[in-house]
């Protein structure tokens, strides 16, 4: 303590040690400012090479091509650019367009990333909030004030500020806009850590907080059911333990919701019960269970598949319920899928592809097997055999890609895929289930399937 309180008199008196300190610190604080000038000026680069990149793929287009191939050369470039980067095409897509929106709407926002002035925070917020406004006038007035408060301000200090400008200069009166956005209204999940996942809704402003504050009454009026029950006497001896509801106010929230969603109600016996047991789930999920798991010889976790693990309890209540379970073979070491099978077999390929599989086989698309389509990688005018070490599950818009433009596929029997671009670099797709195993230089090969 002694040490500290001397310290911290000698800056303020202005000695050596305190001069020193002051000197490093000024120190740093220029040193991150000139790295935070240079890494804006590095994503004004990046976005500047997308919006060029597109420009090439539409040189390339051909207007006079049928509708559903028109695009081929945007998503032949994308898919090099993310198989480049390891980012997934369709991400690449929307950043071309983002990136063209940014150097032609607002190329007075990128020249200030360009020269550090903003940050990529700064750009996107001055972006969300301007897009709406088609009016050129309209949106260079915005951008300029919008970016004389961007150049003092924090991007969470803006964003209200930018929302109001772009509100006020926006040539379309609110209720028009406020119809136009209602038709973009949806829900989606996003998955998280843990077994858990966020379900998100975009809703008009007041329905939203209608909804928040229907749960919160819902939610303080079970705590408050149970402070009543948990305030009774304890009961006689011998009687069955009382099980107290040790939830939080969040968690009580978060019942309610599924409860009012999946049964129409949502008391205080249904948020305590339905969810917990499965009750009130009726969905088609795929799940993966090891078996050493289900007979409690193993702590290996169960797996949503193509999302996330998943609690063996939750696993196991879903597999119970199961109208059909494929038993898996797969190789100890690499995870390759050897054989599957069921009591009754039916359809015994496309189910082996599937749990191979688990989603479309082009470099980086996650979207399930149930939307794609099975492709032979040598196609079956070319004598492809129809069996699995020469069939993988592609999604339409791969799919597409792959018979009309100048990628190229080659598979190995044990179902990894190397991709050729068109311009000869080549990425390499493995299956799903060999993706976690670490790769043993001896290790022996999978007998064949």
């Amino acid at each position: 303590m002694n040490s500290t309180s001397t310290t911290a008199r000698s800056v303020v008196s202005g000695d050596a040690s305190g001069d020193v300190s002051v000197t490093r610190i000024e120190s740093l604080l220029e040193g991150l400012a000139e790295a935070g000038r240079q890494a804006a000026a590095a994503h004004a680069r990046h976005l500047a090479l997308l919006a060029e990149a597109l420009e090439v793929a539409d040189a390339q287009a051909d207007a006079g091509a049928p509708a559903a191939v028109r695009d081929i050369p945007l998503r032949s470039l994308a898919a090099q650019i993310g198989a480049t980067l390891r980012v997934s095409d369709r991400t690449v897509q929307r950043q071309l367009s983002e990136a063209w929106a940014v150097s032609t709407r607002f190329a007075a926002t990128l020249g200030a990333l360009a020269s550090g002035d903003i940050t990529r925070a700064h750009v996107r917020v001055i972006v969300d909030a301007g897009s709406p406004i088609d009016d050129d006038e309209a949106r260079a007035a915005y951008e300029a004030a919008a970016l004389e408060i961007a150049r003092r301000e924090t991007p969470g200090r803006l964003r209200p500020a930018a929302r109001l400008l772009a509100g006020r200069l926006h040539p379309m009166p609110l209720d028009e806009r406020h119809r136009v956005a209602a038709a973009g209204r949806d829900v989606w999940v996003r998955d998280l850590d843990d077994g858990m996942a966020e379900i998100i809704a975009v809703l008009p402003t007041a329905i939203a907080h209608a909804i928040r504050d229907r749960l919160d009454q819902y939610a303080r009026r079970q705590i408050s059911h149970r402070e009543v029950v948990d305030g009774e006497d304890d009961p006689v001896a011998g009687a069955e333990p009382v099980c107290r509801d040790l939830r939080g106010v969040g968690e009580v929230r978060a019942d309610v919701f599924a409860d009012l969603l999946l049964t129409g109600h949502a008391t205080a016996q249904i948020s305590d019960a339905s969810i917990p047991e499965g009750e009130a789930i009726v969905a088609r999920v795929q799940v993966t269970v090891p078996v050493l798991t289900v007979l409690g010889a193993d702590t290996a976790p169960a797996e949503l598949v193509g999302h996330a693990p998943i609690d063996t309890a939750t696993a196991c209540r879903l597999a119970a319920g199961a109208p059909g379970w494929d038993r898996v073979l797969t190789h100890p070491v690499t995870g390759t899928v050897l054989a599957v099978d069921r009591y009754r077999p039916s359809d015994q390929l496309k189910r082996a592809l599937q749990v191979r599989d688990e989603h479309c086989r082009f470099p980086g698309c996650r979207m399930p097997t149930r939307r794609c389509d099975i492709d032979h990688t040598i196609a079956r005018e070319h004598d492809g055999p129809t069996e699995l070490g020469n069939l993988a599950h592609l999604c339409r818009r791969h799919h597409t890609l792959k018979h009309h433009s100048a990628w190229r596929v080659r598979q190995t029997p044990d179902g990894v895929l190397h991709w050729t671009t068109p311009t000869g670099r080549i990425h390499v797709d493995r299956p799903a289930q060999t993706l976690t195993f670490t790769p043993v230089d001896d290790a022996e090969p999978p007998p064949p399937f």
